[in-house]
Order: C-alpha cells, then structure tokens, then sequence
C-alpha cells in the first residue's frame, strides 16, 4: 500500500471542507424550490458548466478510458462516442436553447409544456418520471460500487479491520467503502442542493486540473520519444480504414487478446454505427439526469448554450492529460511485475496499479480526491436530479400542489434520505460495475431515443406516441439481450429502434393530435426546426410578425463543426504528451479554424438573452 498518513489527511480535509459548503449554503438552499433544486436560475455559465463537466468526470469512464488507450493507442478517442460524446456539441449549437427556453424545472415538467395535461397526455409525464427515476437510481448504484473498488485497493480492508470490533466478508469491502462515501455526498447535496452541488465540482474540478497537467508533465518527462514504446505499427495513427492494423501479439499477448474479446472488428463497420447511434442519441437532447438539470438551472437560452460549450472546453482536454499520462507509464513499466500482473488480469486495473506504484505521496492524495470527488460529484448531481423529479412531479403536482416552502424543504430531505437509501441498497445488490452499466445502457437508454427525438422535430408526435415508443424500446431492449446472447448491444440497436420508432408512430397515429393551442405555444416558445408546418401556420395566422426558425442548414454546418472542433481538442494533448510535435500543430491548426468558424457562424448568432 503506498498510501501515507499525509494522502489521508488530505483526502479528510476535504471530505470536510465539502461538508462545510452544504451547510454554509443551506439557508439559501432553504428559500424556495428553485433555490433547492435549481440554484435559483441564478449561476453563472461558466460555474455550470465547470460544474457539469466535473460530474462526467467520473472514475469508471476513466478507468474505461485509460484501458483503451493502452491497447487501441490514438483511435481510442473514437470509443467514447458509444455515449456520445459529442452530444455536447448538439447542445451547445441549439438543443441547450430550446430546453432552457420551456422554463420548466425538470424534464417530467417539460413533457406537460410539450404535451399538455389533456387526452391522456399525462402519460408521457408519468413514464419519464420512472424512466428518470430509475435511471437516476441505477447511476447511482453504478458510481457506489465503481468508487467502492476503487479505494479499496489503495485502503486494504484488512488495515482498516485492525480498528473495527466485527468482522467483514471480503467480497463486501468495495460496498462499506462505497456507504461511507456515499453518506458524505448526500449530506452535503441534501443540505445545500444545487448551490452546494456547484462549488463542490468547482473546488474538485480545480484539484483535477493540478492532478491532471502534473501526471502529464511526469509522463513527458519519462518519455524518451514515442519511438521508445514498444507498440504496435499504427498505434501512433488518429485515422484507420477498415480494420484497425493494430497487432499486439509480438508485443504483448494480453492486448491482442483484449482486441479479440472486444469484438469491435471490423472497426470501419462498428464505428459507422456507433456514430449513426450517437447522432440519434444527439438529437434526442440530455436524458433526464444531472446533466438537464444544469441546463435548466441557467439563467437564460444564450447562457444555456455557452455553459455547453463551456463544457466541451474544460473537460476534454483536461481529462486527456491524465489518461495519455497513466497509459503512457503503463506502457513504458508494463514488464513490470505490479502492471504486468493487472493487465493480464484485466486492463481496467492499469489505473489504480499505475498510481499506487508510481504517484508520490502528496500527489497520491490529490489524485485520490480528484477521483473520489469525480464519483461525488456524479452522485450528487444524479442525486439532486431524482430529489427534483420526487419533489417536483410527485409530491407538488399530485400530494400537495399547494405546499409552501417549510413543506417542501421537509419533503426535500426525506426523499433525499429515501433515494440515498434505494441507492445503497442497490449498490450492495450489485456484483460489479458492469452488470449494472450494461443494463443502463442497453434496457433503459435503448427505448430512450426514437421518442426522444420526434418530441423536438415532428408536431404530429402526441404523448400516447412517447409512451408507447418508449415502452416498446425499453421492453425490447430487455429481451434482446437474452436472444442475441454474446453479441455486442450496438449491433442489435438498429432493431431496438426500428420496433421503438414502429411503437412510436403507431401511438401516435392512434390517438388524437396534441390540443393545438399547447402546440402553439411550445411552438412559439421554443421554436424548433423540424416537421411544424400546420403549427407553424397557426402561429403565423395569430401573430404575423412571429419570425420561424429558418436555422437548420446552419445548425448542422456548425455541430459539423463543432464535432471536428471538439476531436481537435481531445485530441491536441494526446499528441503533445507523445511528442508527436506536426501532429500537435496539424491539431491545433485545426482547432484554430474551427473556432474562427464557429465564432461567426455560431456565436455572434446567438440570442442577447
């Protein structure tokens, strides 16, 4: 164990000092509703979006991500679009406008502004409070045992036993790590709620930017030249073809096999789907999580815009430092017995190992927080997501829509006191990381996008057709599974959304239209692109001087853009830290003209307000 004493005062000293801001901030938490759950609408961009991404900088996407680096080299950067990650992009140029312009408080409040309350139009707020609510609580169970993992291997149990008068099975060590932190991050978002959520990320997303340029500064100078690692042809290369050209096997068996079990081959053919899934996911808008949260709690559309692309820009390059600077230590000691034992085992140990070996004491420290407080501030954020869906769209709209604020302070906490417990119980009920990833992933988010995207863009879609588009993606998603057993998720998603588009429609086509004076005023208030034409007329009957949204050809030029502008900056890091300097300017003359374009392009084209 390399851990000191001074690494656990520091990780205390923090645990501390992020108690210290929930309760500082809980009388203005205690204000109002929105104060709780939305800050007020009154943060800055920049402190949002600083904050958002903080919370998707989270450990078991970084582990993830360090593993795939190792093996797949510069492609890698392609891999995390499965999520997408250039959903941001969609967001930045018009999603985060349109979402911010419903003034709603959470994403169930959004559907009655979209839908109504009329003609059973309640059914699409009911199953997305469940679809959120159960997606809040599975993240939430996912991050529990993901960080429980995590520190144990740094704090073995059998150190910290030494002090307790019981005794622990082994296999619930990552679970009592994962409670004991788990209690600390719901106090402090219990207490101060979004406010608190957002200085939190603040302080952690500072300690992640030392932790992250002082491990890429050591790994630069450990590096010799990339000539020195023993890598593979291609390694090195961002573009591929069909295959990837990647061969392990006279370098290290473990990948080539890691490569095999993967089955991302042929790389061409998976990765044109998992771009086509991430622009469908894209165009969904954000799932009902911390991330709409963010966006909801800015303080007008144009600020919702810029906190995305805030987002795009801090955690990206961020983020990359550190991964490019683990993997490259690993790849220099991999004979090394400490990495040589974890990457036979499984590569997602890199991380861990990696650090515990080679980061001194003091950084140790700082690296565990900024870790730590990764998992914290997902959980919080996630947290204060499912506490508004509980307090806003269940208890206000049909307990007690006439609650005053002591009322709903006190609701506040007990459904927080609630969900941290469902959470915890799912965690403990949970063998590891990935049984519960995948099953958010492929059950709940494999029905999320076909109705999802018709909300925005087609007018004809009513809430019978969300319901029902939604209910058959989610339950085909669960089966699929089981009839395409040992078969990647991605490769069955064309025939989950072709039954959840088949659902939709159908639904839709069934059933009466949405009343047209709540199409009219979604229409003109948002006003979206898209299918809107009969709404569109009746807008334009009524007010003569309402101007359409004629954006669309630029909206795409721009997420084109923004997409290459984004690789670009994921990329630049990647390529500095390997010393690969044509590369890194090539990037970096890429990023430049990228931005130049989306600054008269997109920019100047946004609303004053």
């Amino acid at each position: 164990m390399k851990i000191k004493a001074f690494d656990l005062l520091i990780i205390v000293l923090y645990l501390v000092t992020v108690m210290v801001i929930g309760i500082y901030l809980k009388r203005q938490a205690a204000k109002s509703k929105n104060d709780y759950l939305l800050g007020g609408k009154s943060m800055p961009f920049w402190m949002l979006g600083i904050s958002n991404a903080s919370g998707m900088f989270d450990l078991s996407g970084t582990t993830w991500m360090v593993a795939i680096m190792v093996v797949y080299g510069v492609k890698s950067i392609w891999l995390p679009w499965l999520w997408p990650v250039f959903n941001q992009i969609f967001m930045m140029v018009y999603l985060s406008m349109w979402l911010r312009r419903s003034n709603a408080a959470t994403g169930a409040e959004w559907m009655l502004f979209r839908f109504g309350d009329r003609h059973g139009a309640g059914l699409s707020h009911k199953i997305i409070i469940v679809f959120a609510l159960l997606s809040c609580l599975s993240f939430m169970g996912y991050g529990f045992i993901g960080l429980g993992k995590f520190i144990e291997i740094f704090i073995p149990w059998k150190i910290v036993s030494a002090f307790l008068p019981f005794d622990l099975p082994p296999a619930y060590t990552a679970h009592v790590y994962g409670v004991i932190f788990t209690v600390f991050t719901a106090c402090y978002a219990l207490l101060g709620g979004m406010k608190s959520i957002v200085w939190v990320d603040m302080l952690h997303y500072l300690i992640m930017v030392v932790v992250c340029i002082s491990i890429a500064a050591m790994a630069y100078a450990a590096l010799p030249g990339v000539a020195s690692l023993s890598i593979p042809k291609g390694w090195t290369d961002l573009f591929f073809g069909k295959g990837l050209g990647l061969d392990w096997a006279a370098h290290l068996p473990a990948a080539a096999r890691k490569l095999q079990n993967d089955g991302f081959a042929p790389f061409g053919y998976f990765f044109a789907l998992m771009a086509a899934k991430g622009v469908l996911a894209s165009l969904a808008g954000p799932a009902p999580n911390y991330d709409m949260q963010k966006i909801l709690s800015t303080r007008s559309p144009r600020e919702a815009a810029l906190m995305s692309m805030i987002v795009n820009v801090v955690l990206l390059p961020t983020r990359y430092l550190f991964i490019t600077g683990i993997a490259i230590f690993a790849l220099l000691y991999f004979r090394q017995p400490g990495i040589s034992a974890a990457i036979e085992i499984d590569f997602e140990q890199v991380l861990p190992v990696v650090l515990n070996t080679y980061i001194p004491s003091g950084l140790l420290g700082l690296v565990l927080i900024g870790l730590m407080g990764a998992f914290m501030g997902t959980f919080a954020g996630t947290f204060n997501a499912a506490q508004a869906y509980f307090v806003n769209d269940i208890y206000l709209r049909s307990v007690n829509p006439g609650a005053g604020n002591r009322q709903i302070s006190r609701v506040s906490y007990i459904s927080g006191i609630i969900i941290v417990c469902i959470s915890i119980l799912l965690g403990l009920l949970t063998k590891d990381v990935n049984s519960i990833l995948q099953w958010i992933v492929s059950a709940l988010y494999g029905g999320y996008i076909a109705s999802n995207v018709l909300k925005w863009y087609w007018w004809r879609f009513n809430s019978a057709g969300f319901f029902w588009g939604m209910l058959a993606g989610i339950v085909c998603a669960l089966v699929c599974p089981h009839v395409f057993a040992g078969t990647l998720p991605l490769y069955y998603f064309p025939l989950i959304l072709g039954i959840s588009v088949l659902g939709a429609i159908a639904g839709s086509l069934a059933t009466k239209p949405t009343d047209m004076e709540v199409l009219k005023t979604f229409y003109r208030t948002v006003n979206p692109w898209g299918f809107w034409g009969p709404v569109r007329e009746e807008v334009c009957k009524s007010d003569p001087s309402f101007s359409p949204n004629r954006d669309f050809s630029r909206d795409i030029f721009n997420v084109s853009a923004g997409i290459i502008a984004q690789t670009a900056i994921t990329v630049i890091p990647v390529f500095g830290i390997l010393k690969m300097s044509a590369e890194t300017l090539a990037a970096t003359a890429v990023l430049l003209i990228t931005s130049v374009i989306l600054w008269k392009t997109w920019y100047k084209n946004l609303p004053d307000r």
